[in-house]
C-alpha cells in the first residue's frame, strides 16, 4: 500500500487508562447501512477528538488484476495524480492546507483511499468535496502513469537486490501457482511496459463502483451526519456490480522446496502453506495457537529454540494471514548461511512437535492472557477502530466482531487449539524458500 496511508492518532491516556479498566461490553458500537447507490457503510461515532477517519475499501487489489499484473497497484497509485480541475500538486497543496491527510494504494485483496480530516466544517466540508471528486472523477493523466510506471520498473528492478523480496515473490509463486493470490502485486517488467491508460480506466470503471464498496467511518458526528457524508464521498460512482467471489485456494497435495541463489552473508528463509480465510470457524482457535508457537516475539517456542538456545537466528516469526481466501500460514527467519540447513531442520521439528502435541499448559495460558489484556490497546485510538472497520466490512465478519473479540478468546480451551493445529496445518506438506549464497539443503 502506498506510503502516504493514514499514521494513527492515539487516544488521551485518560480515555485509554478508562478503557483497560472497562467491562468486556466496552467495546465501540457499530451501526450499519447501505447508501443510496449500493455502497456499505460502518460506523462508529466516538466524540474523544474533534476528528474523522475515513477509510473507502473496493474489492479491487492485485487479485483483480488478471493477466494484467500490476494494474491494481496502478491504478491505485493514480488516484492521487489528478481529479476534476486538480492535478497532483493540487491535490497534494488542498489536502495540506485544510490539516487533512489523505491516502491511497492497493493490496493483494483490497484497494484503499483514507482521508483523516478535522471535523470543523470549515475544514472538513472541502476536504470531504476533494475526496469525492478524486472517487468520482479520476483524470488518470497520461504524463503521472508513466512517472509511475518508470517508478514501478525502478522498484522491480531494486527487487533483485532485496533477497527478502525474492523470497516472498517465489513463496506466493510456489504456493498459489496459477490463483490470483500468486500473481506479483506489482505486476513484472513486460506487464508494467504493456499497461495502458485504457487498461487503468477499465480496471476502475470495473472495479471503483459502489455495489463494490465499503465505507468505514469513525469520528465525532451523528448517525445522521455520518449518512449525509457517506453519500457525499460515492455520490460520483457507478452503481456497478459486487466483483464476483476469488476461486478457492487449492490444497497443497506435496512439499515444495525452491532456492534462489544469491550474493549474502544470511539466508532468507520462508516455510508455509495455505491457511485460512477471514471467518474461519477455526480462526480464533488458530491465532491462539500460532501466538504461542511464533506469534508472541521473543516469548514464543520459535524464538526461544531457535534464537535464545542456538543462536540460529536474531528473528524468527509465524503467523496466519487470513485474507478472501485462504491466506497463507508462513514462518519467516534470516540466518547466516553456513547455519541454514541446521535452522530449517531445527523450525521443522519444532513445527511438527507443536502440531502433534499443541502448546502446553503455561504456554497456553500465557497466550491468552497476553492477547486478552492487549486487545483494547489495539482499538484505543480512531486510527485503530477506523481498520478494523474495513476489516469487518470487507471481509462480511458480524458487526459485534470487537464487542466479543475477548469472549470469544476465553471461551477457547487448549484441547480446540490442539485439535485445530491438527486438522489444519500439515507438516509434511510445506512450500520452504530459501534466498541465499547457495543451496543450504544441499550443503
Amino acid at each position: 500500500m502506498s506510503s502516504n496511508i493514514l499514521t494513527t492518532l492515539r487516544a488521551p491516556f485518560a480515555a485509554l487508562a478508562l478503557m483497560l479498566a472497562a467491562p468486556l461490553a466496552a467495546a465501540p458500537e457499530i451501526q450499519a447501512w447501505t447508501t443510496s447507490g449500493g455502497a456499505r457503510v460502518l460506523f462508529i461515532a466516538t466524540d474523544a477528538l474533534p476528528m474523522i477517519d475515513i477509510r473507502v475499501v473496493f474489492d479491487a487489489g492485485s487479485a483483480r488484476d488478471g493477466t494484467r499484473y500490476g494494474i491494481a497497484q496502478m491504478t491505485g497509485e493514480l488516484l492521487g495524480e489528478g481529479a476534476g480541475t486538480f492535478d497532483a500538486d493540487g491535490i497534494a497543496a488542498a489536502f495540506e492546507g485544510l490539516g487533512a491527510r489523505f491516502g491511497h494504494g492497493a493490496e493483494r485483496d483490497m484497494a484503499v483511499v483514507t482521508l483523516r480530516s478535522l471535523t470543523d466544517p470549515t475544514l472538513l466540508d472541502p476536504a470531504l468535496e476533494l475526496l469525492a471528486t478524486i472517487l468520482g472523477q479520476p483524470t488518470f493523466p497520461a504524463d503521472a502513469l508513466e512517472r509511475l510506471r518508470g517508478q514501478m520498473q525502478i522498484a522491480l528492478q531494486g527487487e533483485q537486490q532485496s533477497p527478502g523480496a525474492l523470497a516472498r515473490k517465489a513463496f506466493y509463486r510456489a504456493l498459489y501457482d496459477d490463483h490470483p493470490y500468486g500473481n506479483p502485486p506489482n505486476g513484472t517488467p513486460e506487464s508494467i511496459a504493456a499497461l495502458t491508460r485504457d487498461d487503468v480506466t477499465a480496471h476502475f470503471e470495473q472495479y471503483y463502483v459502489a455495489r463494490n464498496a465499503l465505507v468505514a467511518i469513525v469520528g465525532d458526528l451523528d448517525r445522521t451526519a455520518a449518512e449525509a457524508l457517506a453519500e457525499r464521498i460515492t455520490a460520483g460512482l457507478s452503481a456497478g456490480e459486487k466483483a464476483p467471489d476469488l476461486p478457492q485456494v487449492p490444497k497443497l497435495l506435496v512439499p515444495i522446496s525452491m532456492h534462489v541463489d544469491y550474493p549474502s552473508a544470511q539466508t532468507h528463509v520462508m516455510v508455509g502453506q495455505p491457511g485460512i480465510r477471514r471467518g474461519d470457524p477455526d480462526y480464533f482457535a488458530l491465532y491462539l495457537g500460532n501466538h504461542s508457537f511464533g506469534g508472541s516475539g521473543l516469548t514464543s517456542r520459535l524464538s526461544q529454540e531457535v534464537r535464545e538456545e542456538r543462536g540460529l537466528a536474531y528473528s524468527v516469526s509465524s503467523y496466519f494471514l487470513p485474507m478472501r481466501q485462504a491466506g497463507p500460514f508462513q514462518v519467516l527467519l534470516q540466518t547466516r548461511s553456513d547455519q541454514a540447513a541446521e535452522a530449517l531442520a531445527l523450525v521443522a521439528d519444532n513445527l511438527e512437535r507443536y502440531i502433534a502435541e499443541g502448546p502446553t499448559d503455561d504456554e497456553f495460558a500465557f497466550s491468552r492472557r497476553n492477547i486478552t489484556g492487549g486487545f483494547p490497546m489495539r482499538i484505543d485510538s480512531n486510527g485503530k477502530q477506523v481498520g478494523y472497520l474495513a476489516m469487518i466490512g470487507f471481509y462480511g465478519l458480524p458487526l459485534d466482531y470487537l464487542d466479543r473479540f475477548i469472549e470469544r478468546i476465553e471461551a477457547i480451551d487448549r484441547g480446540q487449539v490442539a485439535d485445530a493445529l491438527k486438522r489444519r496445518v500439515d507438516p509434511a506438506r510445506m512450500v520452504t524458500i530459501t534466498v541465499g549464497p547457495r543451496n543450504p539443503r544441499g550443503g
